[in-house]
C-alpha cells in the first residue's frame, strides 16, 4: 500500500519562499509519476506540478510556471515543490499523488494522495 507523507508548509508574507515535502513509503518510488496539487476553500482540487518517473519531464500550471520548481530524488523516495514569489492566490491545502503509470496533469487520474499541507500566503 502506498503512503505520502506531505510537510513544508506554513504561513509566509507575498514574495515569500516555501519548499514543500513529499515522501513515499510501502512501494518503489521510482516507479511513481507524481504530482502536486492544490485545493482552495471553496474551489475544486486543481493540477500543479507534475514530474516523471525518472524526473526527466515536468509540467506545470500555467498560474505557477517560473515561480515553482517540481523536483525528485529517487533515492531518498521524495518529491519536493519549491515555491518561490509567493502570492495570495497561492493559499490553498496542497497534496502531493502518485501515479503508477505516465505523468499526468488530471487529479482523477492518480490513485495515491497524501493526507495534505497547507500554504497560507499573507498580503
Amino acid at each position: 500500500q502506498v503512503q505520502l507523507t506531505e510537510s513544508g508548509g506554513g504561513l509566509v508574507q507575498a514574495g515569500g519562499s516555501l519548499r514543500l515535502s513529499c515522501s513515499l513509503s510501502g512501494r518503489t518510488f521510482s516507479s511513481y509519476a507524481m504530482g502536486w496539487f492544490r485545493q482552495a476553500p471553496g474551489k475544486e482540487r486543481e493540477f500543479v506540478a507534475a514530474i516523471s518517473q525518472s524526473g526527466g519531464s515536468t509540467y506545470y500550471a500555467d498560474s505557477v510556471k517560473g515561480r515553482f520548481t517540481i523536483s525528485r530524488d529517487n533515492a531518498g523516495n521524495t518529491v519536493y515543490l519549491q515555491m518561490n514569489s509567493l502570492k495570495p492566490e497561492d493559499t490553498a491545502v496542497y497534496y502531493c499523488a502518485s501515479r503508477y503509470s505516465r505523468t499526468s496533469v488530471v487529479v482523477a487520474e492518480y490513485g495515491y494522495w497524501g493526507q495534505g499541507t497547507q500554504v497560507t500566503v499573507s498580503s
